[in-house]
């Protein structure tokens, strides 16, 4: 695994945005972890945030794309820390843009945040976590919408690895089956696991047995 993988796991457990526990997500499923990116809340935390985002979208897609897009509203703050740290990492300057989820009809007009969206952009979407695509349905006719744009993908900060809306394929997968666009994430909970279970972290064993056996018995009935 690489070392800017094993760092963001930590920074998650840091930051209290990735939770061992019994949990009810909104699915109605009861997980015995929750990821949370609303957790994010210093500059620094942000800082960092971002340019995890930026290595992990630059080793998925390269420099060929112009626009961060962040659907409203914790996809916002993400695509501007992730262009921010694109910019001071790679030096390549790449646009955000965000959606409102009300048009604005005066001033700053229209439904787009930051730059907007125009012909011939290519555009990588930024998300939190991705659990049944709902957002992604509700933004991919806008951004298509802007006429002939090609959405190159779709980065998340943790896969969960769990059966999407549709059948047995990962929230992910079915993405890319829907949209024929492909969907990464910086790291997914077989590598969390990895790195956590039984290996205490600052003190502290996140994942210890009866997590992992919690985790492995919620994956025999939601696993992709």
């Amino acid at each position: 695994m690489e070392q800017y993988k094993e760092e963001f796991i930590e920074f998650m457990v840091d930051s209290q945005a990735l939770k061992f526990g019994e949990f009810t997500l909104k699915s109605g499923r009861k997980s015995p972890f929750f990821m949370n990116a609303g957790a994010y809340v210093t500059g620094m935390q942000l800082r960092k945030l971002g340019e995890y985002y930026a290595r992990a979208i630059h080793e998925n897609f390269g420099d060929d794309f112009d626009v961060l897009f962040g659907p409203a509203y914790k996809g916002i703050p993400l695509s501007v820390t992730a262009a921010i740290a694109y910019s001071n990492l790679y030096g390549r300057e790449i646009r955000y843009c965000s959606n409102r989820k009300e048009v604005k009809d005066h001033g700053d007009v229209g439904i787009f945040l930051g730059s907007g969206i125009k012909e011939g952009d290519r555009v990588v979407i930024i998300e939190d976590v991705t659990t049944s695509g709902k957002s992604i349905e509700e933004t991919f006719p806008i951004i298509k919408a802007q006429g002939n744009v090609e959405i190159k993908g779709l980065m998340v900060s943790l896969n969960r690895m769990e059966k999407g809306l549709g059948g047995n394929l990962s929230a992910l997968a079915e993405i890319k089956q829907k949209y024929g666009f492909e969907a990464h994430a910086i790291v997914n909970m077989q590598e969390v696991v990895e790195h956590l279970h039984n290996k205490p972290y600052k003190g502290q064993n996140y994942i210890d047995d009866t997590i992992k056996a919690a985790i492995d018995k919620y994956y025999e009935t939601y696993g992709a």
